[in-house]
């Protein structure tokens, strides 16, 4: 007799397989606007080669305790996904948080031979926003999550750019994206690191990763932070017309009052799906330059309803989202109903990595420590399709007080999997405050979760590292701490090759292209970096 989780393991054997986009160039259509202008509705549009069935809509007894309400705002003939082929695979560049729904930031870095040293090629300066907030001062650069996004723009994009007259001299093919917490939006010439375009207002300070649409309709989603100013809400932008557009305010249904999106959006098929602190996730159909919304789950479990501050990753028709009660929730992205539940026990605001091991999909994630008296960080290896927990291990550590501020231990950094001669570990930083608010670096085994070795970093860390592989494939990795240092690191055997004090604190993730980084520090400073 086939089992359901059985059923899930035969249907994730026939969908496993390489998945290429192609360009179809720059589309020829159009829609009339709110003011009549005919514009473009897309350019560079990516196209999906294969079509891939949904996973079934089975629902485990772990979901029984999510008590949730759907609230369906679209066509219900229309909520199934259209195509399920992932959209960031093959696109120009990273253009969401850990570069795909996967959120395994494979962003493809390369090195040659053995490098030794980190080089600073240009150090950007954002603007500063000195608005006393009544949760502090913000100032500038980029804080947590704070990845930057890479973009090689085709040509069709180009000339409508340069059309446009918001271009500058320094405008190029390679672009970088920063959201920052002056609550600005910067764009970058990767090879120059100064401003391609001009930089454009959302008001508030923005702490988490925009989301470029990988179908390259011109959307770029950003989610404020901190509410310095009203409205306080989601954003999208229009790069073809350079402004926002679209402002999702805040949602007087929710069940929480946090009206922050510190999460990266994802796109699959024809919706965009946005997790929210106000405890919703939510469906939108996507068009150029806006957002409609289609549903959204709310959701309680015993009685409380958490925010969403990590990023939700994806695996067919499957999403998975992390919330700061500790619940590990999969969602049917076709219809928003729970299919599983796995509760951690604590704050877990780390975005979940999903990983292919042996045809199967399994997911990776760890806590904080956020609640008082708890004494250690878990870190877990979970069945993607049923939430069957096949390891945990557990990191002694500790919530701190400093000036009257507590300081959560544990996990606040995305795993990074070993690929290449590590391809059998999976990297992280973890936050002790054992010592003072000491950090430590560590290699677990995939298989078993042990801890394959680990080393102290100067300060806490939480910041997710990223890597690079050379000709050997042998894998290297750069990760940065609360304190301005940035680590290179071999990845098999743990050695520190070079460590050196850049920032004033990198609270932010980088992103790669290469064998470079941009990586944003609180303050105002971002800077690109080349591993030689």
């Amino acid at each position: 007799m086939i089992n359901a989780t059985n059923f899930f393991q035969m249907k994730v054997l026939i969908h496993i397989a390489v998945i290429s986009l192609v360009f179809a160039g720059c589309a020829n259509k159009h829609a009339t606007g709110e003011t009549g202008e005919s514009e473009p509705e897309d350019s560079c549009e990516l196209v999906a080669k294969e079509v891939l069935s949904p996973l079934p809509d089975t629902v485990f007894p772990s979901a029984s305790v999510v008590k949730h309400v759907i609230d369906i705002k679209g066509d219900t003939s229309a909520s199934e996904i259209d195509n399920l082929t992932d959209l960031y695979s093959d696109a120009p560049g990273a253009l969401t948080f850990r570069k795909g729904v996967f959120r395994q930031a494979d962003f493809g870095g390369r090195v040659s031979g053995t490098p030794d040293t980190v080089v600073v090629d240009w150090v950007f300066e954002t603007g500063v926003d000195t608005t006393r907030t009544a949760y502090g001062t913000w100032t500038g650069g980029t804080g947590w999550t704070g990845q930057p996004l890479y973009i090689e723009w085709p040509d069709s994009c180009i000339e409508r750019f340069e059309k446009l007259g918001s271009t500058t001299p320094e405008f190029s093919k390679k672009e970088i994206i920063i959201a920052s917490l002056s609550g600005n939006v910067y764009f970058l010439n990767f090879e120059s690191g100064k401003e391609s375009r001009k930089h454009i207002s959302v008001t508030n300070p923005i702490k988490g990763t925009p989301s470029l649409d990988p179908t390259l309709n011109g959307n770029l989603y950003v989610g404020h932070g901190i509410p310095a100013r009203q409205p306080f809400g989601a954003l999208t932008i229009n790069l073809f017309s350079h402004e926002v557009t679209h402002v999702f305010d805040r949602d007087n249904t929710a069940w929480r009052g946090w009206g922050a999106y510190d999460s990266s959006p994802l796109r699959i098929g024809q919706f965009l799906f946005r997790p929210g602190e106000n405890n919703t996730l939510y469906k939108f159909n996507v068009s150029a330059g806006k957002l409609t919304l289609h549903s959204q789950l709310r959701y309680k479990i015993n009685g409380a309803a958490p925010g969403i501050e990590s990023s939700m990753c994806a695996y067919l028709n499957y999403g998975y989202i992390c919330d700061n009660h500790g619940n590990i929730i999969c969602v049917n992205l076709n219809n928003l109903k729970p299919i599983w539940l796995y509760k951690l026990g604590d704050d877990i605001d780390a975005t979940p990595v999903l990983e292919i091991e042996d045809g199967k999909p399994y997911l990776y994630v760890g806590c904080e420590i956020d609640k008082q008296g708890v004494g250690e960080a878990k870190f877990i290896k979970l069945d993607a399709l049923n939430g069957n927990k096949i390891w945990q291990t557990a990191l002694e550590g500790k919530r701190v007080e400093v000036y009257n501020k507590h300081f959560d231990g544990g996990f606040y950094a995305s795993a990074l999997p070993g690929t290449g001669n590590c391809s059998h570990l999976i990297f992280t930083n973890c936050v002790r405050n054992t010592r003072g608010q000491n950090g430590e670096f560590i290699a677990f085994n995939k298989k078993t979760g042990n801890i394959e070795y680990s080393f102290p970093l100067k300060y806490y860390a939480w910041s997710s590292p990223v890597g690079y592989l050379n000709e050997r494939k042998e894998m290297f990795i750069l990760t940065g701490d609360t304190a301005g240092n940035l680590y290179l690191i071999n990845g098999i055997s743990g050695d520190i090759i070079h460590c050196c004090s850049v920032g004033s604190n990198f609270e932010s993730s980088p992103v790669v292209s290469g064998n470079s980084a941009v990586v944003g520090s609180r303050g105002n400073k971002i800077f690109k970096v080349s591993i030689k």
